[in-house]
């Protein structure tokens, strides 16, 4: 399908869960818009990233699947698909649910990963597959799918925001916060991608104390990152500003004003990225070269995956256990780099 073709067609984007994920579409949906700007493009997400992506110039329609109707809310979307007399269908989300959606979605070409790839026999469900390709950072990933169109992927753009609206409060956080900040993703969605209390604390009294930095911590409002934020403040002396709960929306304000991020292996890194953010990434679970950040800021990796000197082709593996191996000297001479190379950009 040449890019000629998508001019006034009807596609849909199905990709519906992680935030992270969600980021990764976004220069996906910008490189179709640039390729055919009349292309009309429908995506399925749930309610947390639905709210990251309302108001995108590129997305002209939302469909929000609710996990708590389970079954019922899967099986809706699809009639939904189904009804929109679709040209296209695009399965990003390797998994069994996406899968029911676009099997139940009406389009001429449903476009899914390869069968190799594509886990939970989500291959079934698509008419037209991306071929093979070894594993690779998943951003790249996605376009293969452009690729399988004939569409440049470049320049790579995400458009995130903030949006005009959302530069008054952008403003005031930062006057409130009342210096220079790091913005510090304390906690992820998996604890064994998360890094110990203590050595944060660490780190957040040398950024105020070395380098004059403020440190604000952003993430969700889940009570297990509220326990984190507590002994973490507990044990920092120069407590951090909490931005927990704060959405979507306004994290891409507070990480967008942010002289540096700190974040662990999960959606802040990437829309750090997005934003062009230098950002400190504390990987050990997953592959950085896979699910770390994508074209830049690599010299600011903390690289707990790889054993010293490992040469070893790209792994979709994981390794658990890991994250105690940073060290808060570790992290500090990451921040020392920053310092020297990015600072004041």
């Amino acid at each position: 399908m040449p890019p000629t073709d998508l001019d006034g067609a009807r596609v849909a984007i199905v990709m519906m869960s992680a935030v992270g994920d969600a980021v990764h579409v976004l220069p996906v949906v910008n490189a179709l818009k640039r390729s055919a700007p009349t292309v009309h493009l429908t995506w399925l997400l749930q309610p947390l990233p639905a709210t990251l992506v309302t108001g995108h110039p590129g997305v002209d329609e939302i469909v929000v699947v609710d996990p708590k109707r389970g079954w019922r809310g899967l099986l809706d979307a699809g009639m939904t698909l189904r009804r929109g007399r679709f040209d296209l269908i695009l399965d990003l989300q390797v998994a069994f649910k996406a899968g029911i959606v676009t099997a139940l979605g009406k389009a001429l070409v449903k476009l899914g990963f390869d069968r190799t790839r594509a886990r939970d026999l989500n291959w079934l469900f698509t008419s037209r597959r991306i071929p093979p390709h070894p594993p690779q950072h998943v951003q790249a990933q996605y376009f293969e799918f452009l690729a399988a169109l004939g569409v440049d992927p470049e320049p790579v753009e995400w458009q995130l925001g903030p949006w005009k609206h959302e530069r008054a409060w952008q403003r005031d956080f930062v006057a409130e916060v009342g210096r220079p900040y790091a913005a510090i993703n304390l906690a992820t969605s998996n604890p064994d991608r998360d890094w110990m209390p203590d050595r944060w604390a660490a780190v957040i009294d040398a950024l105020h104390e070395r380098y004059g930095l403020a440190s604000v911590l952003v993430g969700g409002p889940s009570e297990r990152e509220k326990e984190i934020e507590r002994a973490v403040r507990a044990a920092a002396k120069h407590p951090p500003v909490s931005a927990l709960g704060s959405g979507l929306r306004k994290l891409v304000a507070i990480l967008d004003a942010a002289e540096l991020v700190l974040a662990l292996d999960s959606a802040p890194l990437h829309i750090a990225v997005a934003l062009g953010r230098p950002v400190i990434s504390l990987m050990a679970n997953a592959d950085p070269r896979r699910t770390g950040p994508f074209n830049r800021f690599h010299d600011l990796v903390v690289d707990a995956y790889h054993e010293p000197g490992e040469r070893s082709p790209v792994s979709m593996k994981r390794r658990w256990g890991r994250m105690p191996r940073i060290t808060v000297g570790d992290v500090l001479t990451k921040v020392e780099l920053w310092d020297a190379r990015y600072r004041g950009r």
